[in-house]
C-alpha cells in the first residue's frame, strides 16, 4: 500500500507540466482507448468536458466533496491491460485539494458512501512523466468508494463509541453536537451572545488532556468561542455542570489547530460559573 501515492501522482504531474520541452499530448488517443476499452467491457461511462470518463455504480447519501474538503478513500488502481498498480481496501484519507486532476474532478460526482469507476487520460493523471510501472501517457482507472467526506460520519461514530464504552447517555442536537447536562443550574440560561464565565477541563475521547482552566474559570463572549461551545453552553443555567462532546464541524474542522489535530473530537467538562 502506497499512502502517498496519489499526492505523489499531482507533483509528478506538476513536474512533468513544467517542463514544457518533454510535454506530450497524449489526449487523443487516450481517448481512443479509453472508448476501446468501455466498449471490450460493456462499460456504460459518461465523459466529462475534461475528458475524465466516470461510471456511477451508487451515487452515496451522505456529503458531496467540495476542493477544500477532506476524503477517505478506498481504492484500486489498475491500467487499461488490467495491471495492478495500487490497492488502497482500508482507505486513503487526504484533502481533495492535493490530489491527481482525475480524483479531485471525479470525485466531486459523488456522495459519502458512493462507489464507482473513474477512468482517467494521462493529462488527468501522470502527465507525460514514467513512474514505476506506470509508463508516461498512461490511461489510468481507479475503482473508488468515497468511504467519508470530511469527518462528521466518522466523529459521530467514535462519539457514540464513547458514551458505550464509558456508560453514558448524550443528547444529540440537529448540529451534531451532543452534550450531558449533570446539574442543569438554577441561575441565568446564556444566549449565544452573552458573556460568560466557565471552568473547564478539555480532552479526547481517549482520555488525553489537551487544556483546562483553573477553577475561577475563564470569561469570554459565546459569539468568540468554537460552535460547540456557543450552542453547548446555552443549555445550561448559570451554576450548571456538565460534559460537550464535540464533533470536528463544531470545533476545528478539517485543520490541525494549537496542537490539536485535524478532525478531533473534543470533550469539555464544564461549569457554568456566571452568565455576565
Amino acid at each position: 500500500m502506497k499512502n502517498t501515492f496519489l499526492l505523489a501522482l499531482t507533483l509528478l504531474f506538476i513536474t512533468s507540466c513544467s517542463k514544457t520541452e518533454d510535454f506530450v499530448d497524449y489526449s487523443a488517443e487516450n481517448d481512443l482507448e479509453i472508448q476501446a476499452y468501455i466498449a471490450a467491457n460493456d462499460i456504460n461511462a459518461e465523459k466529462s468536458s475534461t475528458g475524465l470518463y466516470y461510471t456511477i455504480d451508487e451515487q452515496g447519501t451522505g456529503e458531496k466533496p467540495v476542493l477544500d474538503d477532506r476524503v477517505k478513500v478506498a481504492y484500486k488502481g489498475y491500467l487499461t491491460d488490467g495491471t495492478v498498480f495500487d490497492e488502497n481496501t482500508e482507505g486513503y484519507d487526504t484533502y481533495l485539494q492535493n490530489l491527481i486532476y482525475g480524483w479531485l474532478e471525479g470525485l466531486q460526482y459523488f456522495n459519502e458512501g458512493g462507489k464507482g469507476t473513474l477512468i482517467i487520460p494521462a493529462h488527468l493523471g501522470y502527465g507525460s512523466t514514467t513512474s514505476g510501472s506506470i509508463p508516461a501517457g498512461s490511461v489510468i482507472i481507479f475503482d473508488i468508494e468515497l468511504i467519508y467526506v470530511n469527518y462528521k460520519t466518522e466523529n459521530d461514530q467514535e462519539i457514540l463509541q464513547y458514551l458505550t464504552d464509558n456508560e453514558l447517555n448524550a443528547e444529540k442536537s440537529e448540529s451534531g453536537l451532543y452534550y450531558i447536562i449533570e446539574e442543569l443550574g438554577n441561575g441565568i440560561q446564556p444566549t449565544s451572545a452573552d458573556n460568560v464565565t466557565v471552568a473547564y477541563s478539555g480532552y479526547y475521547t481517549n482520555g488525553t488532556l489537551f487544556d483546562e482552566s483553573d477553577t475561577s474559570g475563564v470569561s469570554f463572549n459565546l459569539e468568540q468561542v468554537i460552535a460547540g461551545w456557543t450552542e453547548g453552553i446555552t443549555y445550561f443555567k448559570e451554576g450548571g455542570t456538565g460534559k460537550l462532546l464535540i464533533p470536528a464541524h463544531l470545533g476545528y474542522g478539517n485543520y490541525y489547530f494549537n496542537g490539536i489535530p485535524a478532525g478531533s473530537v473534543l470533550i469539555f467538562d464544564i461549569n457554568l460559573i456566571s452568565v455576565n
